[in-house]
C-alpha cells in the first residue's frame, strides 16, 4: 500500500463527525484514530465512523497500538511506538496493510529502515502534552531524518500552525499532528493552511 503520496497526517481521538469530514475535506491524507484506554468494543464502534468518512475523501485510516483490531476495523492499517507491540508483530498481524513506527532518536530511525514499516514518524519535535514526560527531539532530528534516502516519514510532536513552516524549512515534506487540527476553530481550515505549506 503505497502511502508516498500522502503529506498531512492527522492523529486524533474520537471527534464529531461534521468537524472530521472538514479536516478531510481540507486536506489531510491519513487519519489515525487513537484512542489508548478504550476496549475493544468501543474502538471498532468509533472505527466504523472514521472508516466511511476516509472512504470519502479517499484518505488511509490507521489504528493506533492495535494491529489485532485492524481487519475487524477495515483499517488501512497500523502505528505503533517503540514500546507497543514490534513491528514484526504487527506485520504478522496486519499483512500486507500499512505499519507505521515512532522513531526518537537517529538510532530509532536508522533501525527502523530495516524493520518491516512502510512509514516512520520522527518526533516529538517540539514538547507536547499528548506526549507527556518525553522530550523534545527538536529540528535537528528532522534534518536528519531528510537526509536519509529511506522510508516516507512524517514530522510530529507539537507542530501547529505557528511552527509548522520552520519544521518543512528543516526538511520536513510530511507532517502529523493532533492538536493543530482537532483543538482548531475550524479544523477544515487548519488542515489546508497546513496542506498549502507542504504543496
Amino acid at each position: 500500500m503505497d502511502l508516498a503520496p500522502a503529506r498531512l497526517y492527522f492523529v486524533t481521538d474520537p471527534i464529531p463527525e461534521a468537524r472530521l469530514e472538514a479536516a478531510l475535506a481540507g486536506g489531510v491524507d491519513v487519519v489515525q484514530l487513537r484512542m489508548k484506554d478504550a476496549v475493544d468494543e468501543e474502538i471498532v464502534r468509533a472505527a466504523a465512523l472514521f472508516r466511511q468518512a476516509c472512504d470519502r475523501h479517499g484518505a488511509r485510516f490507521v489504528l493506533n497500538d492495535r494491529p489485532d483490531l485492524v481487519h475487524e476495523c477495515g483499517a488501512d492499517g497500523v502505528h505503533v511506538g517503540q514500546e507497543d507491540p514490534s513491528a514484526a508483530e504487527a506485520r504478522a498481524l496486519v499483512g500486507d496493510r500499512l505499519v507505521g513506527l515512532s522513531t526518537h532518536s537517529l538510532e530509532q530511525l536508522e533501525a527502523a529502515q530495516r524493520e518491516p514499516v512502510d512509514y516512520v514518524a520522527v518526533g516529538p519535535v517540539f514538547e507536547t502534552p499528548t506526549k507527556p514526560g518525553r522530550a523534545a527531539v527538536g529540528l535537528e532530528l528532522v534534518r536528519a531524518a531528510a537526509e536519509l534516502d529511506g522510508l516516507p516519514w512524517f514530522a510530529i510532536g507539537g507542530i501547529d500552525l505557528e511552527n509548522a513552516a520552520e519544521v518543512v524549512a528543516a526538511g520536513a515534506q510530511r507532517l502529523a499532528v493532533v492538536r493543530a487540527i482537532r483543538d482548531a476553530d475550524d479544523p477544515g481550515a487548519a488542515a489546508r493552511t497546513l496542506r498549502s505549506l507542504l504543496a
